[in-house]
């Protein structure tokens, strides 16, 4: 990824996460945050889901200075803006503002009802 590359992404990466790092640990905190994600990678005992696992990444790749961000966080930064882009446009209709869809987003980072 060139120099232009990884510029586009940070500046998109910062648009979709819209929850601040501290925001984001106190929610990935929350019952509600353990509540959704793939269960096959929780496997019934107890494991962390993808979204949860990577809100934790989240966090920190908002704590990295520009300059330190490795390839591999630009990779996970792609993954986040492909998450967020692809869920937003799959929003339920009446969806209860405090629902699994909602719960979803936020553990990559974003909450739809901060959009406006």
């Amino acid at each position: 990824m060139d120099a232009e590359e990884k510029q586009a992404t940070y500046v998109e990466f910062d648009r979709c996460v819209n929850l601040s790092p501290a925001e984001l640990e106190k929610w990935l905190a929350t019952d509600e945050s353990n509540s959704v994600g793939d269960t096959h990678t929780r496997g019934g005992s107890g494991g962390e889901s993808t979204g949860h696992k990577s809100g934790r990444r989240i966090v920190e790749i908002k704590r990295t200075k520009k300059a330190a961000l490795s390839d591999d966080d630009y990779s996970h930064m792609r993954k986040v803006i492909g998450y967020v882009h692809r869920h937003l446009a799959q929003r339920p209709v009446n969806e209860n503002p405090h629902g699994k869809w909602r719960y979803s987003l936020m553990n990559w980072g974003h909450d739809p009802l901060k959009d406006g």
